[in-house]
């Protein structure tokens, strides 16, 4: 039985996107952090199967976990693609656990992946937040920007040597001779 992170091992704090779940001592990679609860609802039922909310967590095709409760504080814990911890969903036992696969060091923000089905309902059309793809774009952005400046250096060395063809070109006749020192110097 893995081991159990003590309630005090997390607080909830400001995140990047909001509110998010903070370690606020070590957590051991293989602990159970906290559990996600909230109401049960059986989507056979349509009255249950037509509630709408962020917070929802399926754990089979019948049940699914109502986390929207304030008690839940699992329901702070953002998605991150590249996560530091994971759900253990047990649909037999209807409950749901996270879980650290890695150690999270006290400051942390401790984040797991939603999966594909929530990322494109909700984190697709708006772009993910999470760090690993804030970085992925960070680094496309600046990419970008070397890109434009390697163009933009091209474009005046391009304008140069053609500035420099064309006053090469326009170069003047003084007195049957051929000018090509400075102005105002010219022997006659």
């Amino acid at each position: 039985m893995p081991a159990i992170a003590p309630r005090k091992a997390y607080r909830v704090g400001r995140s990047k996107t909001g509110l998010g779940l903070f370690a606020t001592m070590p957590i051991k990679k293989g602990t159970r952090i906290i559990r996600y609860f909230g109401p049960i609802l059986d989507c056979r039922i349509p009255e249950q199967d037509e509630i709408e909310n962020k917070y929802l967590f399926e754990l089979n095709g019948r049940w699914t976990i109502d986390g929207s409760v304030r008690k839940n504080l699992a329901r702070y814990i953002n998605h991150s693609c590249r996560p530091n911890a994971e759900s253990d969903v047990r649909p037999r036992e209807r409950k749901v656990f996270i879980r650290a696969i890695k150690n999270i060091e006290p400051g942390e923000e401790i984040n797991y992946d939603y999966g594909t089905d929530y990322f494109k309902a909700y984190l697709k059309p708006i772009g993910c937040k999470c760090p690993s793809c804030e970085n992925k774009r960070k680094k496309q952005r600046a990419e970008a920007r070397a890109e434009r400046a390697k163009v933009k250096a091209r474009a005046e060395r391009k304008a140069q040597k053609a500035g420099a063809k064309t006053t090469a070109v326009k170069k003047k006749k003084l007195n049957g001779k051929h000018f090509a020192g400075k102005v105002g110097r010219a022997k006659v």
